[in-house]
């Protein structure tokens, strides 16, 4: 664990700048991440390799649109989805500690997972309306979901606010757990 991690204020900052930071935080600390995304579609794993040496520290993830494979692939609940709809903070934790275990490999844990859920539109779902989102994020210790964000705009408007706000919050809460403030 880092004692200082890398993290350059801005006054005006990119999804670039953000991903850039956390690839760097993540090699700092020698640990890794996966992602479980929905309505993202890729985004987040998109911006995440857009940093060069990404690879060194990215491992993966899954693209579950389906509500199927969110179960099959990533472990949800299909309980919890019967009862509560894909659009719910415990989907995104489930997604997150799934992401963790899907890109587990060579006897190597992912240190991190994030999951994404909610909906783009054009229509609600599950009784949500549009630009309801969750974000989930696991840990080595623990796992947290925020949200009910309700972002406005276009489809990829929403996607792209979804994207930027999950690592937004990823990076704070590698800021948190690297510099002694979460264990």
């Amino acid at each position: 664990m880092a004692s200082n991690p890398v993290y350059t204020q801005r006054s005006t900052e990119t999804l670039l700048d953000i991903a850039t930071d956390i690839i760097q935080m993540l090699n700092q600390a020698r640990q890794t991440l996966g992602v479980a995304e929905s309505l993202t579609a890729g985004g987040v794993m998109t911006a995440l390799t857009s940093v060069p040496g990404s690879s060194a520290v990215f491992r993966g993830g899954v693209v579950s649109y389906a509500t199927p494979l969110k179960q099959e692939l990533l472990g949800v609940d299909p309980d919890m989805i019967a009862t509560m709809g894909v659009i719910d903070p415990n989907v995104a934790t489930q997604m997150a500690e799934g992401a963790r275990k899907a890109t587990t490999c060579d006897n190597s844990p992912t240190t991190w997972g994030i999951g994404t859920t909610g909906v783009a539109g054009p229509a609600s779902q599950d009784g949500k309306p549009v630009g309801t989102v969750y974000i989930g994020i696991a840990s080595p210790t623990e796992t947290r979901a925020w949200g009910p964000f309700n972002f406005p705009g276009t489809r990829e408007r929403i996607r792209e606010a979804t994207v930027l706000e999950a690592l937004s919050r990823l990076r704070e809460e590698l800021i948190a757990y690297q510099g002694g403030g979460r264990k």
